[in-house]
């Protein structure tokens, strides 16, 4: 019997920990798992009868650099702790741990239950110091030594990256060649979907716009499997914010070789913590190393597009147009602060959406009231006015060549849809191929490559379908010759901008391809002054608009038209006329015969019935006493022509023109 070993020792079970780093060793280091498992014959010689000797290998294929994952080693150190192993074997410390906290915690936990310790090279009692300080510099060594061979396969794969060498997961859209070049995707509907990704952020400036097209238009987006069993096959599918991200973000579209734009750490319960780098830290950057989709200036240009997109971080806010009917939405800067305007919408008319500009910036920072706050909706009236005074032809060419570019992408998007398809219609063909060649006697083969060809024609007849719906769509777009009767003259460009077809979010993208920005400064009058494309400048001077209270009142001009249509009409007749010579309420509603009756009692304007009178026109009853008749005489000469009556309410009720008095002899 070892020195060490004693019958207490001998008692308890003997525990032979096995473990390999990863399941290759496991199949190619069959020589060290066999080393392993040979330690059992050690515990014999020690006097461990074979059934107490206890074999733990469930941690075979796992890293030793942490416990968090390795059930056998918890298994283990549970069992130790509570005094059933009287001897722990291994082939070398590196088996049991490489972290030196698990692996001083199990020297401490065998030291105060007498456990032995049993490596290749010899017997170990944990609790005392000659064997405790060997076998804490034994552990120390493990560990240093897991660093030295993850540094040594860190500096090969790094030094294998700076020469571009270094073979990684591409982003969809890439390939390699048998070689191990980088290409692009050879299915061309890949190529032509990343490429209408990259030209619709080009166009509209935002992720979320993008995502948007691509939904609207019913474009689908691929995908490469990372994992399962069908590993790298393309699928398609809808595209999400995330994915759009990616691929802007992403340098190798621009045909560069990154390497290290991310830093790994490992939290204390054994979850990985992804950090992205900035641009200056990424280890390895090595432009145009293969081809790329878009050049390094777009990348550029794509990368300070997100990042004033980004209200978190941006240092100034230009945002794409959206669809509220504020005119300059994102361009408007407040003349007291310097901070960019937000925008606030409140309704009036119970439809009609005003716009507000706010400057809150301060007041949100401190807790203090608005720095300015503008009246948007004469506001974007006179800018409007002021754009179409300074339109020039060159303006008109800016405006065509948009219109241009949105049938040219119209064009891409039927493409990209007929090539959906074309695949659509390959994937098809294959599924009746295969059925055609299965053995008809073979039912359960023969029944599912049917199922498959039926599934295969209906997306093909919903791509089709979806193509020929959007053709029919893009023929609806503005035509040839509506072009060319806006470039003709600039004056067209106003028909272009009042034409009530034309929607806010156009207005705003055509203020956007003119005007660089507006600063605006509320006095006793607002004082706006705008800067266009190239540095031109104009100041704008806007009065205010009158207070709410006195927005509720009726324009004197509409109430001298009611006080002089009351001499020859009606309530209802006055409304009517009012509406036809383009009069309105308050309230921008149409005139009804309740409106001029409520006005005119409200501003004592005499009415109709007290003018006629003060003109000498008698009533009926008046009337019949002068002629020495009944009244019902009177009204029935009236409806003959014989008697003249004006109306003086929308009843019927009438005033009458005294006749001649040798007329009254016919109605006795």
């Amino acid at each position: 019997m070892a020195p060490h070993v004693t019958a207490q020792h001998l008692s308890r079970t003997a525990c032979l920990y096995v473990r390999q780093s990863t399941l290759q060793q496991v199949l190619e280091n069959t020589e060290s798992t066999a080393r392993q498992y040979a330690l059992r014959e050690r515990a014999v010689a020690l006097g461990w009868s074979d059934e107490r000797i206890i074999v733990i290998d469930q941690d075979l294929g796992h890293s030793g650099a942490s416990a968090a994952d390795r059930l056998g080693f918890q298994r283990l150190v549970a069992d130790v702790g509570l005094g059933q192993v009287g001897l722990v074997l291994g082939l070398e410390v590196s088996r049991l741990a490489r972290n030196s906290s698990d692996w001083h915690r199990l020297l401490e936990i065998c030291a105060l239950t007498q456990t032995l310790i049993l490596d290749e090279d010899g017997l170990y009692d944990p609790a005392t110091f000659n064997d405790r300080l060997l076998l804490g510099l034994k552990g120390a060594m493990s560990e240093a030594e897991l660093f030295v061979l993850r540094a040594r396969l860190q500096g090969g794969l790094l030094n294998k990256a700076r020469r571009g060498a270094l073979k990684l997961a591409l982003p969809i859209g890439f390939c390699y060649t048998p070689g191990d070049q980088i290409v692009l995707d050879p299915h061309l509907q890949v190529q032509a979907t990343i490429r209408e990704l990259f030209a619709t952020f080009h166009q509209t400036g935002s992720a979320f716009a993008t995502v948007r097209h691509f939904q609207q238009a019913h474009l689908p987006f691929p995908h490469r499997l990372r994992s399962g069993p069908q590993q790298g096959e393309l699928v398609w599918g809808e595209v999400q914010h995330h994915d759009v991200l990616r691929i802007l973000h992403h340098p190798g579209y621009a045909g560069a070789y990154v390497f290290g734009r991310t830093h790994t750490t490992k939290t204390a319960d054994g979850k990985l913590h992804v950090q992205d780098l900035p641009r200056p830290e990424w280890l390895v950057l090595v432009p145009n190393a293969h081809v790329g989709y878009i050049t390094w200036e777009e990348y550029e240009q794509n990368e300070a597009q997100l990042l004033m997109n980004s209200q978190a971080y941006a240092p100034q806010r230009f945002s794409p147009p959206r669809e509220g009917p504020a005119l300059l939405q994102g361009m408007l800067m407040c003349g007291r602060c310097g901070e960019r305007m937000t925008v606030r919408y409140h309704q009036r008319a119970k439809q009609r959406i005003v716009p507000d500009y706010l400057c809150q910036s301060d007041s949100i920072a401190h807790g203090r009231t608005p720095c300015q706050r503008i009246p948007g909706a004469a506001f974007d009236r006179a800018v409007g006015e002021l754009l179409i005074k300074q339109v020039t032809p060159a303006t008109i060419a800016l405006t065509l060549a948009v219109q241009e570019e949105l049938a040219q992408r119209s064009v891409e998007a039927q493409r990209l849809r007929h090539l959906q398809v074309e695949r659509a219609q390959y994937e098809a063909n294959l599924a009746q191929r295969r059925y055609r060649q299965v053995d008809p006697d073979n039912r359960l083969v023969a029944t599912v490559l049917e199922a498959e060809w039926n599934t295969k024609l209906r997306e093909l007849e919903e791509a089709r379908t979806t193509e020929e719906q959007y053709r029919t769509l893009d023929q609806q777009t503005v035509s040839a010759d509506d072009r060319v009767l806006i470039g003709e003259l600039p004056e067209q460009f106003a028909r272009f901008w009042q034409h009530p077809q034309t929607t806010a979010r156009e207005r705003k993208r055509l203020v956007r391809l003119v005007i660089e920005d507006v600063t605006v400064h509320k006095g006793d009058q607002i004082v706006a002054h705008v800067r266009f494309k190239g540095g031109a400048t104009h100041t704008l001077h806007i009065p205010l608009p009158p207070p709410f209270a006195h927005s509720r009142f009726t324009a004197p001009e509409t109430l001298a038209a009611i006080d002089r249509l009351l001499d020859d009409y009606t309530d209802a007749q006055i409304a009517e006329q009012l509406n036809q010579q383009g009069y309105h309420t308050f309230d921008a509603l149409c005139f009804q015969a309740m409106h001029v009756y409520q006005l005119r009692r409200k501003h004592g304007l005499v009415d109709r019935y007290t003018r006629l009178r003060a003109r000498g026109l008698l009533t009926a009853e008046e009337l019949a006493r002068q002629q020495g008749v009944a009244v019902q005489s009177i009204w029935r000469g009236y409806h003959l022509g014989r008697f003249v009556g004006v109306p003086y309410n929308d009843r019927g009720s009438c005033l009458f023109v005294a006749p001649i008095k040798e007329s009254s002899a016919e109605f006795r």
